[in-house]
């Protein structure tokens, strides 16, 4: 058995978001990934279910708060026969909409991160980061994300995820995982595809 194939199932619980309470709806996404270890790699998809929300309108040169909001999670203890030994490094991308200027952005909440998350702008996204580790078997909940922005004179400012190809990737974490007695790095990159809208808000 492939040792990346091995990983990304092992990475499959982890991304799973179940959504809390919202002014809006939580929707599924679809991510591609590709786990990468030992020479190798596996293609595979999973499903996350992201609840968003921010205002529906807003005026000119306003100030706008989009909420990204994930649910407890449980890492997995094993998969494919092997054992599961931590995840570690994960980071989420959420870009900096169109006719929006970035203010701040801050979290909340959050347990059995192995480690401090950060939130911090670079380039157009605004990334989460949670170093972990997170031990195989643990329970864990990732912080809720604030991201404070100024509107525009006109327009809309729409929140979609990061990423666009396996090049440009959204979301990318790594698992450790034991293979004949040997801890194994398996890098994951990945991207939502499609990629829909997660909040619409209108200038004016």
């Amino acid at each position: 058995m492939k040792l990346a194939g091995i990983a990304a199932a092992a990475l499959v619980p982890m991304l799973m978001f179940a959504a809390n309470a919202s002014a809006a709806a939580p929707q599924t996404i679809t991510y591609k990934l590709r786990a990468s270890a030992a020479g190798q790699s596996s293609d595979f998809t999973l499903d996350q279910g992201v609840d968003a929300s921010a205002p529906a309108t807003v005026a000119p040169n306003g100030t706008v708060a989009v909420t990204v909001d994930p649910a407890p999670n449980k890492i997995p203890t094993e998969a494919g026969g092997r054992q599961v030994r931590e995840i570690k490094g994960l980071a989420l991308r959420l870009p900096v909409p169109a006719n929006s200027k970035f203010q701040s952005a801050s979290l909340s909440g959050g347990s059995g991160l192995g480690g401090t998350p950060t939130v911090a702008l670079s380039g157009n996204d605004v990334v989460l980061t949670v170093p972990g580790p997170i031990k195989g078997g643990a329970d864990f909940e990732l912080p809720t994300v604030t991201i404070n922005l100024q509107a525009g004179g006109t327009g809309t400012i729409t929140t979609k995820l990061g990423g666009t190809s396996y090049d440009a990737p959204g979301l990318t974490f790594t698992a450790v995982v034991v293979v004949i007695g040997f801890p194994i790095n398996a890098a994951a990159k990945g991207y939502p595809d499609p990629n829909p809208v997660l909040t619409t808000t209108t200038i004016g």
